[in-house]
């Protein structure tokens, strides 16, 4: 299922991106490009802030990933409407994280704004974690008929 195949790679994508913004916090090179969303040298880097640049780039595909993740989940007519409200919340969860991180960029890292910045990656990353597991168990069990799906006293 292509779903399954898509929400897997976008967690494998948030997870590497949660661990590339750890980098950059405990590193200190979280302000290295101080402008908000380009570095001073415009779209292409200069070699100062390369690390930085390259969370935001990670931070841009993963974007993507969870929108792209939410349509192909809100059209499919096999997933399970608490899947569907999960992409819309990790959806609304990466408008929150683009705008959080303008304002810790802007705010010069206050540690409250990065701690929430985390926190709600680790969100998004449990409503996207909670999408696989779901298109997982419906591609395994390839069950249309959720209440039945669910029921274990119907034999598969």
């Amino acid at each position: 299922m292509l779903l399954t195949k898509l929400s897997f790679s976008t967690l494998c994508i948030l997870f590497a991106l949660i661990f590339i913004g750890g980098y950059v916090s405990s590193s200190g090179v979280g302000l290295s490009c101080p402008e908000w969303p380009l570095c001073p040298a415009g779209l292409v880097p200069m070699r100062d802030f390369i690390i930085e640049y390259f969370h935001r780039t990670v931070a841009a595909t993963t974007g993507i990933m969870v929108f792209v993740t939410m349509f192909f989940t809100l059209r499919s007519r096999e997933t399970k409407r608490s899947t569907k409200i999960a992409s819309m919340i990790a959806a609304a969860l990466v408008v929150g994280q683009i705008t959080l991180g303008a304002f810790v960029i802007v705010e010069k890292l206050h540690a409250a704004l990065v701690t929430l910045h985390l926190g709600m990656g680790l969100i998004l990353f449990l409503m996207i974690l909670t999408i696989t597991l779901d298109t997982h168990q419906l591609s395994k069990t390839g069950c249309k008929n959720h209440s039945k799906c669910n029921n274990p006293h119907v034999i598969k």
